[in-house]
């Protein structure tokens, strides 16, 4: 029997919601939680960029962060979904999987999927409805999963 998984997603938690049968409704069999993507910028970086000598003189200046902070944060929690996702595919729990997430988070989601998990993706929603209950979310999908 074909079962579908569908993730409903943003930056800071994942809802894991299942169709057993094709046309049926959803029911939620996991939720990954990562407080950290709540958090403001300045409370997930510790203090003060560093200083950094000028190659040719005596000025310093300030290091910038290589990536920002949040958006750390949602690349760590995005590489978490799409771990648990393959580990449900390698288990058989799933044979087609939908998308929905905010745009920059479906970004991050498609960035790390592995090629197995690409095929399996049947369709996408770049819309964050972490919030909503399953049946809006239902409606939003095809009607035979």
């Amino acid at each position: 029997m074909a079962k579908t998984w569908v993730v409903v997603a943003d930056s800071s938690k994942a809802r894991i919601l299942m169709a057993e049968k094709p046309g049926m409704g959803l029911s939620e069999i996991d939720s990954l939680e990562h407080p950290e993507g709540r958090l403001h910028e300045q409370e997930l970086t510790s203090d003060l960029p560093g200083k950094a000598f000028d190659s040719g003189g005596e000025g310093r200046h300030a290091m910038g962060a290589s990536v920002d902070p949040k958006k750390h944060e949602a690349i760590k929690f995005s590489k978490r979904v799409v771990d648990y996702l393959e580990a449900g595919r390698n288990a058989g729990s799933f044979t087609k999987l939908y998308l929905i997430a905010s745009p920059a988070f479906l970004g991050q989601l498609r960035e790390h999927l592995s090629s197995p998990l690409q095929h399996i993706v049947q369709g996408s929603i770049d819309k964050n409805l972490v919030a909503q209950d399953e049946k809006a979310i239902r409606a939003l999908l095809p009607e035979y999963l």
